[in-house]
């Protein structure tokens, strides 16, 4: 019987680790080269998406920041000339896409 629950106990955990949602993290991308800081792969926990964070000034993209994102909200505002864009999705390394 033990071996029966151990068998089916690793199953149920190879389910929910392939079914994951897998987010790009990087926290400092520019525009003109790679990930500077922070890059890999965040597996997003409860209630979480994929988020990518982009910093315009004058139009023109200045710096990028990708995470797993608690409570993730699409959002544009404007600060001393700067314009922030928040993105969210919920398909695996979506943020490195949009």
């Amino acid at each position: 019987m033990n071996k029966h629950f151990l068998l089916i106990f690793f199953i149920c955990c190879l389910v929910v680790a392939a079914t994951s949602l897998r987010c790009i993290t990087c926290h400092l991308r520019t525009q003109t080269d790679h990930c500077r800081r922070g890059f890999g792969v965040c597996v997003a926990q409860k209630q979480e998406s994929c988020m990518l964070l982009q910093i315009f000034e004058d139009d023109a993209l200045q710096i990028s920041y990708m995470v797993c994102q608690k409570f993730c909200r699409n959002l544009t505002f404007d600060l001393k000339n700067r314009t922030y864009v928040h993105k969210c999705c919920n398909y695996n390394y979506c943020n490195f896409k949009i």
